[in-house]
């Protein structure tokens, strides 16, 4: 009662609850409030504790990534930033647009677009338009091993570790951390990983499974995903100056979803050719040159994405063909010229070296040929398979022709003996048989002693007396058949030879001096 009326006194009236009132409620407004705060800072004491605590001495890689790979800090949907000034306004998934409301940290630009459309605006669209840099992906390739299943085809099997590198801040960890890298070979589906395929290549060799694979992260963020490929390429060539053809094989290395403005595939440090394996092993395939390029326009399936070529230049094991076609061919047809040699009438001996060496050469030919690609245009294996041909049928056929001629009845029964003519054997019988110049024709030429101080030759009939000069019989009579034979060997002696080997010089200095550059 006594502050009741002491309250009246003062102020008078009711006065004294409402002040009261106002004052328990901010004191139980403070109290509360205390209590929050308290509250908040010991869960972001303990959550920065359980954060950091992750990331010391003793914690193995797998809970390492398990802490940067939480959802509420990493989706692997989105692209790696660019820098981390882009991975701004809290966008950490893509359905977070809470951070939007701080408009300070919107650009100017986006700002206007937020406007223009904010009905439509997501996060998603905010990413390509502003947040989106291009991202570099650094490519390596190191060949570990090469073959050509067939010698005389267009295709290499090409086995290499390909490399891929790139930069991604959402994967930077602890320095305190003993690991200089995170192996994330088992949490590879759960890490954003650039989605690169071959192009142009042929095929990949069975079996694709499994796929060896190595996926680093180290400290400040880089990512090294390594991979090996095993591929069976499809080379181009000319198989029309084949085996004289360099095959130029090329695959190339392309995003199928990201264009040129979103990734970048570049050479690592620029290389211009490609890193061979100290234990390279090769069977059937001759690397003489390679080289990495960016893929050009007419050699890219769509120009707006980026795209890098590798090209690979093989060439033939000359050797091989030379022991196993050519030197034998050379054999063969030079030995159909033995013949030539040969006494006219040996017929056994040149019909067997003329049908043994046609005999051998087609075994040899349709042996090698039937493992040689086909096609439709005029090749050099089958300019030398027909000209090599040619020249043993016509060794042959110059036998067939000898043979005809020498056993042609000779004209005046005139008989042939060797190391004399036919005219000093006629004239031989005319002597024999005391023929003198009184039964000469008109056309006989004589030779007389007796016209002046020295002999003259002219015809019976001019000059000189029949009776004081001694007559030489020398009619224009054709030829033994048996020294038109030996005559064609001789020819034939001198003319194959030398038409073959213009041949050959002309074959091996066209088609090798062939340009490497032609036959791609």
């Amino acid at each position: 009662m006594g502050w009741v009326a002491l309250g009246r006194r003062a102020g008078g009236g009711n006065r004294l609850s409402p002040i009261l009132s106002l004052s328990f409620a901010s004191l139980a407004s403070s109290l509360i409030f205390t209590i929050l705060c308290i509250l908040t800072l010991t869960l972001t004491s303990a959550t920065f504790v359980r954060s950091e605590d992750i990331f010391e001495e003793g914690k193995s890689d797998k809970e390492i990534l398990d802490n940067l790979l939480l959802a509420t800090r990493y989706d692997k949907r989105l692209l790696p930033p660019v820098q981390d000034a882009d991975f701004c306004c809290g966008l950490r998934s893509p359905g977070d647009t809470t951070s939007l409301t701080n408009r300070s940290a919107i650009p100017n630009d986006l700002k206007q677009n937020i406007n223009q459309n904010n009905n439509h605006y997501t996060p998603h669209q905010h990413l390509r338009t502003h947040l989106r840099g291009t991202l570099t992906v650094n490519v390596s390739v190191l060949l570990l091993s090469l073959a050509s299943p067939d010698e005389s085809s267009l295709k290499y099997e090409v086995e290499f570790l390909l490399q891929q590198q790139w930069y991604d801040p959402r994967l930077r960890y602890s320095n305190r951390s003993r690991y200089e890298f995170l192996n994330a070979i088992h949490h590879h589906n759960d890490i954003w990983l650039p989605d690169t395929y071959f192009i142009m290549h042929g095929d990949f060799k069975d079996p694709l499974i499994p796929v060896h694979f190595a996926l680093r992260i180290y400290r400040n963020g880089t990512v090294n995903y390594l991979m090996r490929r095993h591929l069976i390429l499809s080379c181009q060539g000319r198989l029309n100056i084949f085996p004289f053809d360099d095959p130029q094989c090329s695959f190339a290395i392309e995003s199928i979803s990201y264009e040129q403005t979103a990734i970048t595939y570049v050479w690592k440090n620029d290389e211009a050719t490609l890193r061979k394996s100290p234990s390279l092993t090769t069977l059937n395939a001759y690397l003489i040159r390679n080289q990495t390029i960016t893929c050009p326009i007419k050699a890219s399936w769509r120009g707006n994405y980026s795209c890098l070529k590798v090209d690979l230049i093989f060439t033939r094991d000359r050797a091989f063909y030379f022991t196993t076609v050519f030197i034998p061919g050379i054999i063969l047809v030079t030995s159909s010229f033995i013949t030539f040699w040969l006494e006219w009438n040996a017929v056994p001996a040149r019909v067997m070296i003329g049908v043994t060496t046609m005999l051998n050469f087609f075994t040899t030919s349709n042996g090698f040929r039937s493992t040689l690609p086909v096609v439709s245009n005029l090749t050099a294996m089958n300019v030398w398979d027909g000209v090599c041909m040619c020249f043993i049928y016509a060794s042959l056929l110059e036998f067939v022709c000898v043979n005809y001629v020498g056993r042609k009845r000779p004209l005046h029964n005139v008989v042939y003996r060797p190391g004399e003519n036919p005219v000093t054997q006629g004239e031989k019988k005319r002597e024999g048989g005391n023929t003198t110049g009184g039964g000469n024709g008109p056309n006989e030429i004589i030779t007389c002693t007796n016209c002046g101080p020295n002999p003259c030759t002219h015809t019976a009939t001019n000059g000189c007396a029949a009776e004081c000069c001694f007559v030489q019989v020398r009619k224009k009579e054709p030829p033994h058949p048996i020294r038109v034979a030996k005559t064609i060997d001789v020819i034939a002696r001198i003319t194959f030879p030398v038409a073959y080997f213009v041949f050959l010089t002309f074959f091996f200095i066209h088609y090798k001096g062939v340009s490497p550059d032609e036959d791609v």
